[in-house]
């Protein structure tokens, strides 16, 4: 397993060079793989709702990355920290009335509490810059 906060600041020139940012765009292509196969009737709800969720949490942290500041930086990590605690509530939910198996759940929570670590360490990792 990679170690989310052992990058060196060298080698990361765009968002998508962070591992944080990854693995949350894998959580992203789980959720809408998982989500395929949800009732048609939650198509505008829990569906739709939990797309959108996992997507906010690759999305702030791309635009975390963009900010020149640590404030910036720790309001939009923590933005993406707080929408993958909605998509985890929302997995529990799925799991729950059966629109997902148990062993789909397991993949997207393991992934989740990746994505939760990395995030913290970006955060970490921000709070250790001068805020400019």
């Amino acid at each position: 397993m990679l170690v989310c906060s052992m990058q060196t600041i060298s080698k990361i020139l765009a968002f998508t060079d962070l591992v944080t940012w990854q693995e949350a765009h894998k959580l992203v292509l789980l959720i809408y793989k998982f989500t395929e196969n949800f009732p048609s009737h939650e198509i505008y709800s829990l569906t739709k709702q939990l797309r959108r969720a996992a997507v906010s949490v690759s999305s702030n942290i791309a635009e975390g990355f963009r900010c020149h500041t640590r404030d910036g930086k720790n309001h939009f990590y923590t933005m993406a920290h707080c929408s993958l605690t909605e998509v985890e509530n929302q997995l529990i939910i799925a799991r729950d009335l059966k629109y997902l198996s148990n062993e789909n759940y397991l993949a997207a929570s393991k992934q989740c509490h990746y994505v939760s670590k990395c995030i913290l360490g970006l955060k970490a990792s921000a709070q250790d810059k001068p805020n400019w």
